[in-house]
């Protein structure tokens, strides 16, 4: 952005002496600097004008700008400086993302851990003042990301998520368990756990219900999010020799009951996501749940800059001045 967008005037109706700079120029410029002289004829006189002569109107036109100068400098004009500063009482969110090869599965528009992976992207970019993490889980469960108000880490985290990274299974209650003790010590006056699965918890040592008790005693809300299509979906069910999977035609098994006691012992809520749309208006809804408080003041710092214009007035009275004692210079002044 220019700097002269930002420049304002403390008196700005001074300006409107500029207008009258047009008729000073036209008025100084009709004068008369020369004595007459008489001559019976004007014979052997050639028509010839030198390029002093030519040239010498432009000591009026410095006259006039400085004078415009020292109008706009008195018009005192000033740089604004505005500052936004942004108190939040932010919070405090934990993903915790199921990584097992079901997720793998065809039945949105593309796999189900690439949609969670696009919608938990878009989330993250709307919550510019919370701190977010990132917890992934199969058989096991693991740390991928602490809470970091460094959104952009975060997010290239959640975009290189594969299968395979946390051994097979789903140990839903691990997960959830590694997400609290995230929070366990955080200071914010809301903490929050998004955890998503496929499946129904078939591994792990800690007990699913156990964990929620846990997010409860420390005050950790969690919305929980069972993703796939109702009946049957294309999805891993082998490996080959060369580690590429075998699809076949499964029935979609999510544990709901459970995740609906664990959202609702935390003070949450469950959600079903049986294809891309539903996953993203369940995000959204959590967005709008969770809403962080934003405060904010404006500032605003005035520089003065008629320093600039009086510097410059100065400089064209100094070209006046010395070119009028100069290369202009006349017999009578």
């Amino acid at each position: 952005m220019s700097i002269f967008s930002s420049i304002s005037f403390a008196q700005p109706w001074i300006l409107l002496l500029l207008l009258g700079l047009p008729l000073l120029y036209r008025y100084r410029s009709k004068r008369k600097y020369y004595a007459e002289m008489k001559f019976s004829s004007g014979q052997g006189f050639e028509k010839y004008a030198s390029w002093r002569t030519q040239w010498q109107p432009i000591l009026q036109v410095f006259q006039i700008l400085s004078l415009a100068m020292l109008i706009v400098a008195l018009a005192r004009p000033q740089q604004v400086f505005q500052k936004e500063k942004v108190l939040t009482d932010g919070i405090d969110i934990m993903m915790a993302i199921d990584v097992s090869s079901s997720m793998l599965a065809k039945d949105f528009e593309e796999d189900r851990l690439d949609a969670s992976k696009k919608v938990a992207v878009t989330f993250v970019e709307k919550r510019k003042y919370d701190r977010l993490g990132l917890v992934v889980f199969g058989g096991e469960s693991f740390t991928q990301c602490p809470l970091t108000a460094d959104h952009d880490i975060l997010k290239q985290m959640i975009s290189s998520l594969a299968c395979g990274i946390a051994a097979e299974g789903t140990a839903i209650g691990m997960g959830l368990a590694h997400a609290v003790r995230r929070l366990q010590k955080s200071n914010s006056k809301s903490k929050v756990i998004i955890l998503l699965t496929d499946g129904v918890n078939n591994a792990g040592s800690v007990d699913p219900l156990q964990a929620a008790a846990a997010a409860q005693k420390y005050g950790v809300k969690v919305y929980t999010i069972g993703v796939g299509t109702n009946g049957r979906a294309k999805a891993p069910v082998a490996r080959k020799p060369n580690g590429g999977f075998i699809y076949n035609y499964v029935t979609v098994e999510i544990d709901e009951a459970l995740l609906t006691e664990i959202a609702n012992q935390t003070g949450g809520k469950y959600f079903r996501a049986t294809d891309l749309a539903s996953l993203e208006s369940i995000y959204e809804q959590i967005n709008q749940m969770e809403k962080t408080k934003i405060e904010k003041k404006s500032f605003r710092k005035y520089s003065e800059k008629f320093y600039w214009f009086v510097w410059a007035s100065m400089f064209f009275i100094f070209l006046y001045l010395l070119l009028s004692n100069t290369l202009f210079r006349t017999i009578l002044q």
